[in-house]
């Protein structure tokens, strides 16, 4: 007969909630998030994919001991390759850490899915808005603060329940370059917190 404290590991690992992270650029936010639950009780990152064979992001997962793996855009659109590996997998929630293609809707009617915008929306999201388009957009229109949202993947662009949103002031002397940092350090500090809260039903 095991103990207490064998019986209580035994139900966490029956009860852990599984990430799997989407991601196309460099993987910042994956590694913070990686990091952040790393040693979660309930919650543990399963694995990173990228649509692009050399994004930094697998590197990043792999140097942490997650599992990396790539996928075409052709096999993501037309195939249900990833639908069934992640029921397979048992994922619970994907999330979109830098991921540029749009979800197709069967993906988002079978998962729950949650993303990260570098701008307050609905301002300057949709087809075309991400990374440093956004902040330009941001200075050129002298913007006085942007931010980031955290939201729901729906079948849209940059649409979906809105789960939180962190803002910062935009400065006369801010650049794009500037500006980046800042939501960066946005990004940092309430991607983690707010996957947490969705995965514990408190968001």
């Amino acid at each position: 007969m095991g103990s207490k404290s064998q019986k209580s590991l035994h139900c966490n690992y029956l009860n852990m909630k599984k990430i799997a992270i989407l991601a196309s650029g460099s993987g910042s936010n994956a590694e913070n998030i990686i990091r952040f639950f790393q040693h979660h009780p309930n919650i543990q990152v399963d694995s990173v994919w990228s649509n692009k064979q050399d994004a930094f992001v697998l590197e990043r997962a792999e140097r942490l001991k997650v599992e990396a793996h790539y996928f075409s855009r052709e096999e993501f659109i037309s195939t249900d390759n990833l639908i069934i590996e992640f029921k397979k997998r048992e994922i619970d929630l994907i999330v979109l850490a830098g991921f540029l293609l749009l979800l197709p809707q069967k993906f988002v009617r079978e998962f729950l899915v949650v993303n990260i915008h570098p701008a307050l929306l609905p301002s300057y999201g949709g087809k075309g808005m991400y990374g440093a388009h956004v902040h330009n957009a941001v200075i050129d229109n002298k913007e006085s603060e942007s931010g980031i949202t955290i939201h729901l993947v729906d079948e849209v662009y940059d649409h979906g329940k809105v789960l939180l949103q962190a803002k910062c002031a935009v400065e006369p002397q801010d650049t794009p370059e500037t500006l980046a940092q800042k939501i960066h350090k946005l990004e940092m500090e309430h991607f983690p917190h707010t996957i947490e809260a969705l995965l514990s039903g408190s968001a």
